[in-house]
Parts: C-alpha cells; sequence; structure tokens
C-alpha cells in the first residue's frame, strides 16, 4: 500500500503542484522584460529532436509556411522531344531508312532532325533495350542485323502467348465488341496499300492490342506489343518488308475480324495459328 501511494505521488517532470492542478491560472503573466528574456534565452537554445517529428527550435529544410508561395512546378519539355525522336527513329527503322550494321552518331541524327544530341542519345539508348541497336563506344548506335532464326523465334512467342488468347476471346467476346475494331483492321489494309511501313507497323500493333486487351489484363497487352515491335525490326539481308507481304498480312487482319464476327470457330482458329506461322516471313 505505501508503494502504491508512493507511485501515485511521483509527477511527470517539469512540472509543479500548482501548474498540475491550474496550468493556465496558477502562472502569473511576466512583465514585458521578462518576456524579451525569455525569447532571447530560448533563441539561443540548440533544437530539441522530437522522435517521429521535426527537430524543435528549428524548420525542417524545404518546409514552407502558410504565408509562403510553394515553388511553381515547372513544365519539362524534354521527354516529348524524346518521344518525338524516338517515333521517328523507330519509322526510319522499319522504312529501311536505318540499315543494319550501319553506324549512326548522336551528334549526326540530331542535325537531320533539327535537335541536340541529347534526346536523340536519350532515344537510342531505349532502342538499345528494345534491341533494334547496339552501342558502340566513341562512335554511336550500330542497327542490329537480324536473321530470319531470330524472327522465327519472335514468332513462336508471340504464338505461344497470343493464339489462346484469341481462341478465348473468340468463344467469349460479343459481336458488337469485334465490330467495333472494324476500323483498325480498314487502316492496316490502307496502309499497306499504299506501301507505308512505318504507318503499317502502328496500325497492325494498335489492332492486335485492341484485341488482347479485351482479355483485361493489361500486362499481356504490354509483353506481346513489346515482341510484336521487335519482330517489326528490319531482316539484315531483307532491310524493307515487300507491299505484298505487307497486304497478305493485313488480309489476314480482315478476315480474321470476318470470322469472329461471324462466331465462326473453326475459321477463327485456323486463321489465327496461320497468322502467327507468317510472322516470320
Amino acid at each position: 500500500m505505501e508503494q502504491g501511494r508512493a507511485h501515485q505521488q511521483v509527477r511527470p517532470p517539469y512540472t509543479s503542484t500548482a501548474s498540475a492542478a491550474a496550468p493556465s491560472a496558477a502562472a502569473p503573466d511576466r512583465v514585458p522584460g521578462q518576456a524579451r528574456a525569455q525569447r532571447a534565452r530560448d533563441e539561443r537554445q540548440p533544437a530539441v529532436q522530437v522522435p517521429g517529428g521535426q527537430p524543435r527550435g528549428e524548420r525542417a529544410r524545404g518546409e514552407h509556411t502558410h504565408c509562403e508561395s510553394p515553388v511553381p512546378r515547372v513544365v519539362v519539355q524534354r521527354h516529348s522531344v524524346r518521344g518525338q525522336i524516338l517515333d521517328a527513329l523507330r519509322a526510319a527503322l522499319v522504312d529501311g531508312e536505318l540499315l543494319p550494321g550501319q553506324v549512326y552518331s548522336a551528334p549526326v541524327l540530331g542535325a537531320r532532325f533539327g535537335v541536340s544530341a541529347t534526346p536523340v542519345r536519350e532515344a537510342m539508348q531505349q532502342l538499345a533495350i528494345e534491341g533494334a541497336v547496339e552501342v558502340v563506344p566513341n562512335r554511336g548506335f550500330r542497327v542490329a542485323e537480324r536473321g530470319p532464326h531470330e524472327l522465327a523465334e519472335l514468332a513462336e512467342v508471340r504464338a505461344l502467348i497470343e493464339v489462346p488468347v484469341m481462341l478465348r476471346l473468340a468463344r467469349t467476346v460479343d459481336q458488337a465488341r469485334w465490330t467495333a475494331l472494324r476500323p483498325l483492321a480498314d487502316a492496316t489494309v490502307a496502309a499497306a496499300a499504299v506501301g507505308d511501313r512505318a504507318s503499317y507497323a502502328e496500325s497492325d500493333r494498335a489492332f492486335h492490342r485492341a484485341v488482347l486487351a479485351l482479355s483485361g489484363n493489361q500486362q499481356l497487352v504490354i509483353v506481346a506489343d513489346d515482341l510484336h515491335r521487335r519482330s517489326q525490326w528490319p531482316l539484315g539481308h531483307n532491310p524493307a518488308t515487300r507491299r505484298a507481304d505487307l497486304l497478305a498480312d493485313a488480309v489476314e487482319h480482315t478476315a480474321l475480324l470476318d470470322a469472329l464476327i461471324a462466331e465462326d470457330l473453326p475459321v477463327v482458329q485456323s486463321l489465327v495459328r496461320e497468322h502467327f506461322a507468317g510472322a516470320d516471313r
């Protein structure tokens, strides 16, 4: 019992009996001189670290009060320039303007596009990640030389991913959603008809992305689109895809969509497998 009473008499540090009972009423107001002296002493005190918070006595670096205006955000345009250069370089690769095995420097390409070497170099680094070019130290970037075997490997992997998904979608997606993809299929035919390889490459991927997006699996769309893009880089001994091959591929898109709308599953299965079997040509 004595220990219990002794425990109850223990008070928190830096408090008095009067302040514990009535903290605001017991403490008399300081005279102005005392207040100024106290403020001066407080300003000389070192900062006290509060666990889990900011130090007392000083404001955290970078913190602002309500009376201060935050630093305005700056819109950086480099990313958009880099994106435009990346699109232009991809188009030049598909069109055969950048030849396999040739080395291109960032300053020379920058002068061609009317920009500095920096966004060109950044875009080329992305193309290197995608396998379209190789970094040549102190010289620039060499367009990768790809052979039929690599193209066949890409077609095989794409088929393993996309064919089962397309066949499943053929049994579950209604006609209206397939009909909505008609403009994308028509765009591939239009690009192929005029031999616009860059436009065909983009419209081709757009059609496949739209089909796979019906699965609701965004990661599937991203992976498949990356493989599809890699398969579009030109071969070392055949830099430009022939217009006849573009037309044959585009017609398969239209025929496949017709079969999907008609819910003709045997024809869908045949067309899907043929489409990827011919992807390595």
